[in-house]
């Protein structure tokens, strides 16, 4: 097991390639609440949690630290893909068209297989909500 320095170090190493920094990245060892996840660590494995106003809304736990990067990084660059789709806007187009290649061409330049996995998960969103291109 790592301990919260070295996966925080290793975060933000990976942050670096893909320009992301400041409020985007969690905070490690305790919540900010606000929904900005953040990293725990601890006998049962690691934890990517999230709080908003007190409730706990999400916990991702596993003992692989991969499968924990992933999650930081599927939010990282979501939030870095929402930001470049609201500076390229495309107004005759479905927003999530940018939104989704911009996501996998940061995930890709991190980890080819969480870009794949993240592809896998937004053709299960297009399947049950097409796009919608006017």
């Amino acid at each position: 097991m790592n301990t919260l320095p070295k996966i925080e170090a290793e975060i933000n190493r990976l942050a670096a390639i893909v320009g992301a920094s400041g409020y985007v990245l969690p905070t490690f060892g305790r919540t900010e609440d606000g929904a900005r996840p953040h990293i725990e660590a601890d006998a049962h494995g690691y934890h990517y949690v999230v709080v908003e106003r007190g409730l706990e809304l999400q916990r991702n736990t596993t003992r692989n630290l991969d499968e924990l990067l992933y999650h930081v990084f599927k939010s990282v660059t979501f939030s870095l893909a929402c930001n470049y789709e609201c500076a390229h806007r495309i107004a005759s187009q479905d927003c999530r068209r940018q939104l989704f290649a911009r996501q996998i061409e940061l995930l890709s330049s991190l980890s080819p297989a969480w870009a794949e996995r993240q592809s896998s998960d937004h053709q299960r969103i297009l399947l049950q909500h097409p796009f919608n291109d006017q």
